[in-house]
């Protein structure tokens, strides 16, 4: 199994844990959101979500743990408030271009500020500018009440931080714009 299918898992177990409806998610959520923009190795009070059942084989590689740190306390960001998940894998989840794209299916008038606002997070030049301009991305998604699919999000992440950044941006882009052509075609065939 490769380490980007590892973090895939993990990422999705613990947001299982994350949605159940108990004190150590609500206290796991807040802490979570409290760490938002940290680095994993100022988030102690984190490191029982993050770092607790991870493979073995991904302790203490740099890469792999900042993915899930940043996918997880992102998940906190959008999950704040809300009674359901806001995570969906698999075949219906959201890819994070295909979340963006959803967000001008659902306001149009805001069309131009998205597609920058994605753009800009796209072109991010290093990883810390990437997961802030996403910061800004999730509470929209929040705000629209989209759901992104965090594990297939925290995959990307890794492969951003693996030097497969253009590749994570194509995807996404395409992402975007299958989005907005299923949106154009739904349209003209009303």
């Amino acid at each position: 199994m490769s380490n980007q299918s590892k973090v895939y898992g993990f990422v999705r177990g613990k947001i299982e844990i994350l949605d159940a409806d108990t004190s150590f998610a609500r206290a796991g959520l807040a802490k979570l959101r409290r760490a938002c923009g940290k680095p994993p190795a100022q988030t102690p009070e984190i490191w029982d979500i993050t770092l607790q059942g991870l493979p073995e084989d991904l302790y203490g590689r740099e890469d792999e743990e900042l993915a899930i740190h940043t996918a997880l306390t992102l998940y906190a960001i959008h999950a704040q408030g809300k009674g359901k998940s806001m995570s969906k894998s698999g075949d219906d989840g959201l890819s994070f271009g295909a979340a963006c794209g959803e967000l001008i299916r659902l306001d149009s008038n805001k069309e131009d500020s998205i597609k920058r606002r994605f753009k800009t997070a796209a072109t991010a030049t290093d990883f810390t500018e990437l997961a802030h301009h996403a910061r800004g991305i999730i509470q929209m998604l929040k705000s629209a009440d989209i759901v992104l699919d965090y594990p297939l999000f925290a995959k990307d992440l890794l492969r951003y931080r693996k030097g497969k950044s253009d590749d994570v941006r194509l995807q996404w882009g395409r992402d975007f714009y299958l989005k907005l052509s299923k949106q154009e075609n739904e349209e003209e065939n009303k």
